[in-house]
């Protein structure tokens, strides 16, 4: 399992990206098997911590995990992959916020897609946008999901849930904002999470148990 923790600037290019992830098993064998797991890439790796049936020193002197592992289900290990390695952003965010359309009013368009996903679903998209609090309230339109909007916290989510290749989902609309103030100088943060199975962003592969 592997967290992507990454800023993204406006172009789309990333700004700063790094991994946590962790080895999860659930073992149901019989006896004291002894396993040996090895990896197709294990220099990427970077601060490692194991769980205390792998014999360290083999990792050390040959880069694979032996163990007898526990019954049931255990974190055989955990560990952080930094900046140095490229980490390719598996969506893209097209957005345009203006707070300047007319006195009062902005426009808010978001459209969320796929740009490396290696033929994967994306699923449990969520958009949050901590507005500035000028911003009174957001009259929009999702093509996709549904949207909340808290007036007390500023907080815009936009649940998108899954995404189609087919159709981007889109937000539109226009935004309410305090007269007699003057508008924000800048833009919010855009916060996207998603899960993605069965693919690790980093690269890192099993090459046998």
């Amino acid at each position: 399992v592997e967290e992507v923790d990454a800023i993204v600037d406006r172009s789309g290019s990333t700004v700063f990206a790094e991994i946590q992830g962790h080895i999860d098993c659930s073992v149901k064998l019989s006896g004291m098997p002894d396993l040996t797991m090895t990896f197709m890439n294990p220099r990427l790796f970077d601060d490692l911590s194991f769980h205390p049936c792998v014999r360290f020193k083999r990792w050390e002197t040959e880069r694979l995990l032996s163990f007898i592992p526990p019954d049931g289900a255990f974190r055989l290990m955990s560990y952080h992959i930094g900046t140095q390695s490229v980490v390719a952003v598996p969506l893209y965010v097209r957005h345009t916020i203006s707070f300047k359309t007319a006195p009062g009013c902005g426009r808010l368009d978001l459209t969320v897609g796929p740009k490396q996903t290696m033929g994967r679903t994306v699923e449990n998209v969520l958009l949050e946008i901590n507005m500035p609090k000028q911003v009174l309230n957001c009259l929009l339109t999702p093509s996709q999901g549904k949207y909340t909007f808290d007036p007390v916290s500023r907080l815009l989510s936009w649940d998108i849930g899954r995404l189609e290749q087919s159709k981007l989902p889109n937000l539109r609309g226009n935004l309410s904002l305090q007269t007699g103030t003057p508008p924000p100088d800048t833009n919010p943060a855009i916060n996207l999470k998603f899960t993605i199975n069965q693919l690790a962003v980093s690269g890192v592969k099993v090459n046998r148990l």
